[in-house]
């Protein structure tokens, strides 16, 4: 009875997992469909990149607030560290390693693998903490990484590479040097491989990772610290170990995002739009829209978030207006107790007349 039941669970998760992703290759599908014939407009082309980067970095999150349990409110400083390592890399090596796409693959390893070490080093003391103090903290390291960045002055010559906290000058570049990080100006000319497809395959990476990683042993072990964290403990759950992978690989994953946002553009500047506390809170508003801990509603609201604004700049007068009432009508179909109970009572009458139809049969 006990493997029937495990079975069915199984079978479940695999045909939820399944339908999110045929949503993402079926969206893909139509997006490119719709591209060759010409129906798309240039606006809407450009979001193409920056909606898989918001979804990333929606689904990426949604592993720390919604399967960990912990507010964090830093993800853009994570996002900012993937982005400007790897851009770093791709503008030092776009002579060496002329094949954009071993050269974008390399950026990506890199982006996300010193977002995850950053992730990892910062989770070691802050994850000690928990609800608001956690918040602040996380969030003062977003901060703390953006300004560090503005104020950095970064050059490569013969003998190495440079830093400065002040100015160019103060790099001391022989005659055929260069100055990659320009402080506030950031970097400029960083290759310029990011594209839809690339996007949609790293969103479905993601989803892969993350998605098995919640349904593994792993994953029960992360949801248990976050449903109780002191009976986790007395059945010898690791709290640390676990609490440190899911905030690492949330970590990972932003630096991805951070890699395809960074290549996607022909200058980048660690700004307060860009990778500020506003983004943050931005992301954060994608996973608790789209239902916490819901890895399909995180994607669902990132994309309708993000396009909606400007699918609405016609109407100037009102636009934000209609922002504004689409959120609060996604907050209360997703949260309210009457919403609630009448999403169930409608599951419940579909799958009340499946079983009719399949008795009559």
């Amino acid at each position: 009875m006990r493997m029937m039941a495990a079975k069915i669970k199984s079978n479940k998760v695999l045909r939820s997992n399944l339908i999110t992703f045929g949503m993402v290759i079926g969206v893909y599908i139509i997006v490119q469909i719709l591209v060759a014939a010409g129906a798309v407009s240039s606006l809407v082309r450009g979001l193409l990149v920056p909606l898989c980067t918001y979804a990333i970095l929606a689904v990426s999150l949604n592993l720390t607030v919604g399967i960990l349990g912990e507010l964090s409110l830093g993800h853009a400083g994570f996002m900012c560290i993937g982005a400007f390592s790897s851009a770093f890399f791709s503008k030092c090596m776009q002579d060496v390693i002329p094949i954009a796409g071993i050269r974008f693959t390399i950026a990506i390893l890199i982006g996300a693998l010193t977002a995850g070490v950053f992730g990892l080093l910062i989770g070691i003391p802050v994850l000690r903490l928990k609800g608001d103090y956690l918040a602040i903290v996380t969030l003062a390291f977003g901060e703390i990484a953006k300004n560090i960045i503005n104020m950095l002055y970064v050059g490569i010559d013969e003998s190495g590479i440079h830093f400065s906290t002040r100015n160019s000058l103060e790099l001391n570049l022989s005659g055929n040097g260069v100055v990659i990080i320009q402080g506030a100006q950031g970097i400029t000319g960083t290759p310029n491989d990011s594209s839809f497809t690339v996007g949609i395959l790293l969103l479905l990476i993601t989803l892969v990772v993350i998605l098995n990683l919640i349904h593994s042993r792993d994953g029960r072990a992360i949801m248990a610290i976050r449903d109780n964290t002191i009976a986790a403990e007395s059945v010898g759950i690791n709290i640390t170990k676990y609490k440190l992978m899911a905030f690492s690989i949330s970590a990972s994953f932003a630096g991805v995002a951070g890699v395809l946002y960074a290549h996607n553009l022909s200058s980048l500047s660690a700004t307060s739009k860009n990778f500020g506390y506003n983004m943050s809170i931005m992301i954060l508003v994608f996973v608790v829209l789209g239902g916490i801990g819901n890895i399909r509603g995180s994607i669902i609201a990132a994309v309708v978030l993000t396009l909606l604004p400007e699918l609405l700049r016609g109407l100037n007068d009102y636009r934000m207006l209609i922002y504004a009432v689409v959120l609060i009508a996604m907050m209360l179909f997703n949260w309210a107790p009457s919403c609630i109970r009448w999403r169930e009572k409608i599951v419940y009458k579909l799958k009340s007349g499946k079983k009719h139809t399949k008795g009559a049969e």
